[in-house]
């Protein structure tokens, strides 16, 4: 995480890291631009697609184009809430009013950027920071979360009299602690004096807690049932979808910072040993993804397998590359948002979150899943390419 301080006319800069404790949390959500919860179509015929869940399906982190460490001309172009004929900025341009509670629905979230299916009415429940208590309802130990009802209990009442394409939910991250394992790992690579890397002593931790994750996942997906029956839609005639997480980290071999040295934090914003990176992304986030697919088996609901999406669109893969007079491209960019301490660049929550092209892509994924018969697929990206040209395969048995 870190704080840009600037000199002269915004060009030079000094960049400082400042509290590392504060390291992103990784898992939240969002609501859809104008903030309030709310669908969005041309007629109350036309079939909803709702999301649910945490921050990677709400849109946090959706005010970023790519990242930039120089401030001017709106951080290079990246900060799509910066308004270059004032001058100014404001954040509700992306959030809406859900940028007052910290929900971030943003404009390009993944159910809003989906492509497809074409006129379908998109409803974005999601809310950055949501466990699965947010989801569940209020009989089962739902609680309000930010001020906002139980989700499974807002779906109830705003589905009900409307045709139902989809149901979408991100969950289990934040049930499983993904923010600690980052501060923990964040910690280990700024401490000054017996700097180690994390991954020996998280691994084990991680693995205690996947089985509480996948409950957390299963009880979720069964009260999202239950609301829609209460609805009137069965199971059945509607698609009830689990998706996982794509990676924010590459792997210590890909990464563009060599050496383990202190510009990883300062200039890339990814502060973690090598050993860490390649643990993140080789073992970490498969886990959590079989994990959840093992629970959508059990929901009978499909599985959307996310976490290879961002394989080489990663913050400080060697195949991004941060904008700077080159404005950003969902060509060159990258796809995550960088880890800030939220003074000065947005905010801390955004850090490692799927920015506007990673949001871009993960309504790809969608659409391109939806188009097709009900299924298990993986997503991934197109080397080379824009969010736009994602691909679609079979998820992996596990």
């Amino acid at each position: 995480m870190r704080t840009t301080w600037v000199r002269g006319r915004g060009r030079g800069r000094l960049r400082i890291a400042v509290a590392t404790a504060a390291v992103a949390a990784l898992c939240g959500a969002g609501l859809t631009q104008g903030g309030t919860v709310h669908a969005q179509g041309r007629a109350a015929e036309t079939p909803w697609v709702v999301s649910l869940g945490d921050s990677f399906i709400s849109g946090e982190a959706g005010r970023w184009a790519g990242n930039s460490n120089d401030s001017a001309g709106g951080y290079s172009g990246t900060d799509r809430a910066f308004d270059p004929a004032s001058g100014s900025t404001d954040a509700h341009r992306v959030y809406g009013t859900s940028y007052d509670n910290g929900c971030n629905r943003s404009d390009s979230a993944e159910v809003n950027s989906s492509p497809a299916p074409a006129g379908a009415r998109r409803l974005n429940l999601a809310c950055s920071g949501a466990t699965s208590t947010a989801i569940l309802l209020p009989e089962h130990g739902g609680s309000p979360f930010k001020s906002e009802p139980s989700q499974a209990e807002q779906l109830q009442k705003a589905v009900t009299g409307h045709p139902v394409r989809a149901v979408v939910v991100s969950v289990g991250g934040n049930d499983l602690g993904f923010e600690d394992v980052i501060v923990a790992c964040a910690k280990g690579f700024v401490t000054p004096i017996g700097a180690s890397p994390c991954a020996p002593t998280q691994a084990p931790e991680v693995k205690k807690r996947l089985p509480a994750m996948r409950t957390a996942a299963v009880n979720s997906l069964a009260d999202v049932t239950t609301a829609m029956k209460r609805a009137g839609h069965p199971a059945g005639s509607y698609r009830l979808i689990l998706q996982s997480y794509p990676s924010p980290l590459p792997d210590g071999a890909r990464i563009r910072y060599p050496g383990e040295k202190y510009d990883r934090l300062t200039d890339g914003g990814c502060p973690f040993f090598d050993k860490d990176l390649t643990w993140a992304h080789d073992q970490l986030v498969p886990e959590i993804s079989s994990t959840l697919a093992s629970a959508a088996r059990e929901s009978g609901a499909e599985f959307l397998d996310l976490s290879r999406a961002f394989d080489g669109r990663e913050v400080c893969s060697t195949t991004t590359v941060q904008a700077g007079p080159d404005r950003p491209s969902g060509r060159t960019s990258e796809w995550v948002r960088f880890v800030t301490t939220g003074v000065g660049q947005g905010q801390r929550q955004e850090s490692l979150h799927p920015n506007h092209y990673g949001q871009l892509a993960l309504g790809t994924c969608l659409g391109l899943h939806l188009t097709g018969t009900p299924a298990n697929h993986r997503c991934t990206n197109t080397p080379g390419e824009g969010p736009r040209t994602m691909r679609l395969g079979p998820a992996p048995t596990t």
